[in-house]
């Protein structure tokens, strides 16, 4: 039995460890990333540094948003005196990796967990700062305000449309082919980005369902998926390593 070819559309840089796992697992990973990651020093992001002593807690949804605050303001970090919440194992391990503790990560990693947390503990009248990409989803800064609290938001990286789709037209072109046995997307823009590159956005939503195994990392990539009326399975956990283990568990039973 040849070897699945498995697609990956995660940003460039974020990639390598999903690649590992589908080598490991014992498939091809196939690398065309649909989304592009640059950290940025915005003054929103200033404001946030400016304000560190005003800070009970400060939330880092993603790896990149670290990078970000250590390219630019590489003290930040190593100074905070502040609560931390992360979504993600691998957010909080790079959070640890930087000496910080980890004081809040919900078992749903997403940031719908996070306020259901904040809601159980009753964290309420805090000033708290949520660097991220400015076209992450307003519904985390918009409860925790519900709830009570001050937030500062700052953007600290962007999320930008890939500057070179070759790699995700050549993949379009395989799915085409019947080359590729399963795709992974592991945000919503990369499932927005996979389809604005596509022409024929029908033709190919119709080859996943027939032809691929489609998979989300979780229930918000999924209702993008939805919108493409594309079929997909997602893991109990969202992370790359219970996807992948999902992918291959269920390629397996086919």
């Amino acid at each position: 039995m040849s070897k699945p070819v498995v697609a990956i559309t995660r940003p460039q840089d974020r990639a390598k460890k999903a690649c590992e796992i589908v080598e490991k697992l014992s498939g091809v990973p196939v690398l065309a990333p649909t989304l592009d990651l640059k950290p940025v020093n915005t003054e929103s992001l200033r404001e946030l540094v400016e304000r560190k002593d005003e800070l009970d807690w400060i939330i880092f949804t993603s790896p990149t948003t670290i990078v970000s605050l250590n390219k630019f303001y590489p003290d930040f970090i190593k100074t905070l005196d502040c609560k931390l919440a992360v979504i993600g194992n691998k957010t909080g391990k790079l959070a640890e990796k930087q000496g910080l503790t980890v004081d809040l990560m919900p078992e749903d990693f997403t940031a719908e967990g996070l306020i259901e947390e904040f809601e159980k503990r009753g964290i309420t009248n805090q000033t708290i700062g949520i660097p991220r990409t400015a076209s992450a989803r307003p519904v985390l800064p918009e409860s925790l305000e519900k709830l009570g609290n001050k937030v500062i938001l700052a953007e600290a990286y962007k999320s930008l449309f890939p500057m070179d789709d070759t790699k995700v037209k050549e993949l379009i072109t395989k799915i085409k082919n019947k080359e590729i046995d399963a795709i992974t997307f592991t945000s919503p823009l990369t499932v927005e980005n996979f389809f604005t590159i596509a022409e024929d956005k029908q033709e190919i939503a119709e080859m996943l369902n027939e032809n691929l195994l489609t998979v989300s990392i979780g229930p918000i990539t999924a209702k993008v998926l939805d919108k493409y009326n594309v079929d997909y399975i997602y893991p109990d956990t969202y992370t790359v390593p219970d996807m992948m283990e999902l992918l291959f568990e269920t390629l397996n039973r086919c």
